[in-house]
């Protein structure tokens, strides 16, 4: 079984923000959850890296465009690292491959009559790449960003979009699932496709940054044939033995509901015409609304997703894009929200549960629970709720509803919370009589966390992995996803508690340094000036152990940055530090370094660090790592 789902290409004209990364996560959820029940994956993301802003772009900051667009892929793919996104494979539309494809669609295309050449006379919005018709505009500026729109008049070739209509509106009546949600398969249809439309303009000339078109270089393919073609030359399409045949058509093109119109009339025609398949589904998603108005680069109201990420982690991020806003419609993003759903959901339920089973287990039975067990009252009304918000899970994450299947989730995770406070463990721990039944409750809620984390794998595989990590699973058997059918698989617990994977936040603190953000980038170089005291009271809060060197490799790309696996006690910790210029990876290993271990885990160029090693510096910049003088084990705490 394979399943083909995509991202748009998102265009480089600068970085991302949170609204592109809104996409991404959830093809990923999608994508991973795919895989969890064993489909072949293709996951398809890219960059559209063509036209006439970036050729702008390039030249007001001196630099050729591809050399632009380079640097800002590489950030996009840092970014993807850090949000953990694990796409297959990342098309660019500067690709050779995807070059060759495209011209050799336009050429077919035109040999057989569904391109022609003539004249374009119009309105365009080079910000937004756009062309617009007089009764579009919005006091005679693009209705888009509010900028000002040039009349342009060149040669064009256009693409007989208007050929392919009727097949188009014929397609979508006979197929209710191509366009989703409903909402919009009714705009395309009543809005556009049943007022008639116009031949397609799909060559410029005026300008040079594009495809050229292989038998009248005077021209570049435009946008349509080039970025649209990206889902299958990705693919290999027109190629020999390739992934095309396996793949397509794709089961899912995700794209914000801004471009849906491209993807859902242009997409389409184009491939009525190359006599190819067209995609399963299109579903055209809502936009993220900051300050009353769609999140964009154009009109400058974004949200860094990279400063979010590095302060609360990317499972903390992806859950709330995909829980807060029903996918399909509009949603509001602020800080306040996001940090009251970690504080409300993550923390409180699903850290909450966590802990209390972990420290339970730990405490009444040395973390090992006995295998004579006796159920009780409760147990049947858990395993129902349990089973049924399953089944409704998997139905919900099939029709792309994320927030409703996210709830399904915290439905199970509410009702062994309860199910904690109805069974009073405490109690039951008084008595000796009462072993096998406090047994009995601590299995219930720790095999209903390993089915718990098996699906919120596909929303925050990282807190899967950390959950597993305190109640003694690794991927195996225990762990797949049928699994989750069937309550009672797990026959012997082994637990241990770890740090709370999700700490409360200081929602009034936070908010207040989200406002005024400082990106490790940007920080001086400059000495602190250290004018405030601390008492006793705030020292003893940081928690420094000696740990020791065990694996040491360089961050790609990042000259200053070591990432080494530090053995701290009985855990590994992977840690990321700015050490580079002063220690080779060699000779790092082995070393035994005073490290910060209660510090809060942030990602650094895709890598989880889970705490600091401390160092010393001299006024000449020369740079040491701090270590004991005396022999001393591993994991001791520092006092």
């Amino acid at each position: 079984m394979t399943y083909y789902i995509t991202t748009p290409i998102y265009y480089p004209s600068d970085k991302l923000h949170i609204g592109h990364s809104y996409t991404t996560v959830a093809a990923d959820a999608m994508a991973r959850y795919k895989r969890l029940r064993g489909f072949d994956v293709m996951f398809l993301t890219g960059t559209d890296e063509h036209g006439q802003k970036i050729e702008n772009r390039a030249q007001e900051v001196g630099v050729t465009p591809q050399k632009f667009v380079d640097d800002i892929v590489d950030w996009i793919k840092d970014l993807w690292k850090t949000m953990d996104i694990s796409y297959d494979k990342f098309i660019r539309t500067t690709d050779k491959e995807h070059i060759e494809v495209v011209q050799k669609i336009f050429k077919k295309l035109y040999e057989q009559g569904d391109i022609y050449k003539s004249e374009y006379t119009g309105l365009y919005c080079t910000p937004c790449e756009s062309f617009f018709t007089e009764h579009q505009l919005v006091d005679g500026k693009c209705p888009d960003c509010n900028r000002d729109v040039e009349k342009v008049k060149e040669e064009a070739y256009f693409f007989k979009l208007s050929k392919y209509q009727d097949r188009l509106i014929k397609h979508i009546e006979e197929n209710p699932n191509f366009i989703q949600p409903n909402t919009r398969q009714n705009e395309m249809l009543n809005n556009f496709l049943k007022v008639g439309l116009e031949d397609l303009c799909v060559s410029r000339t005026s300008f040079k940054w594009g495809i050229p078109v292989d038998f009248d270089n005077k021209h570049v393919v435009y946008v349509w044939i080039d970025a649209l073609s990206n889902y299958i030359s990705a693919l290999g399409y027109l190629g020999q033995d390739t992934d095309y045949k396996k793949y397509w058509p794709a089961d899912v093109h995700l794209v914000g509901k801004e471009i849906i119109r491209f993807h859902t009339i242009i997409w389409p025609a184009i491939l009525m015409a190359l006599d190819e398949p067209l995609p399963k589904q299109i579903f055209g998603h809502g936009w993220l609304i900051i300050d009353g108005g769609k999140m964009s680069k154009s009109v400058g109201n974004v949200v860094d997703p990279s400063i979010l990420v590095n302060r609360y982690g990317s499972d903390a991020i992806r859950y709330f894009l995909l829980r807060e806003i029903s996918f399909g419609q509009d949603g509001n993003f602020t800080n306040k929200a996001l940090i009251t759903r970690i504080n409300s959901d993550l923390a409180n339920d699903l850290g909450n549960l966590t802990s209390r089973t972990v420290a339970m287990i730990e405490k009444y039975f040395a973390g090992t629970l006995p295998t004579e067990r006796i159920d009780n009252e409760y147990d049947a009304s858990v395993k129902s709720i349990i089973s049924h918000n399953v089944a409704l899970m998997e139905e919900n994450i099939e029709r792309l509803f994320f927030d409703k299947s996210l709830e399904n989730i915290w439905i199970i995770i509410r009702r062994l919370n309860k199910y904690i406070d109805e069974t009073t463990p405490w109690l039951l721990a008084k008595d000796a009589n009462d072993t096998n039944k406090l047994a009995g409750v601590l299995y219930t809620l720790v095999e209903g966390l390993r089915i718990v984390s098996i699906m919120i794998e596909p929303f925050m595989p990282n807190t899967t992995l950390k959950i597993w990590q305190q109640i003694g699973l690794s991927r195996g058997e225990l762990t797949h996803w049928d699994t989750i059918h069937e309550f009672g698989k797990l026959t012997q617990v082994h637990a241990k508690k770890y740090d709370n994977i999700f700490p409360r936040i200081d929602v009034e603190k936070e908010l207040t340094e989200l406002a005024h953000p400082v990106s490790a980038t940007s920080q001086s170089n400059d000495k602190l000036d250290i004018t405030a005291e601390i008492s006793i009271d705030d020292f003893v809060k940081v928690e420094l152990k000696i740990g020791e060197v065990i694996e040491c490799n360089k961050v790609p790309k990042a000259d200053k940055l070591l990432v080494s696996k530090i053995k701290i006690g009985d855990q590994i910790r992977t840690i990321v530090s700015g050490i580079a210029l002063y220690y080779s990876p060699e000779e790092f290993v082995g070393k035994k370094v005073v490290v910060v271990t209660n510090l809060k885990p942030v990602k650094l160029r895709g890598i989880l660090s889970e705490g600091m090693i401390l160092c010393a510096s001299d006024d000449n910049g020369n740079l040491v790592a701090i270590g004991p003088l005396g022999e001393m084990v591993s994991g001791a705490v520092v006092k």
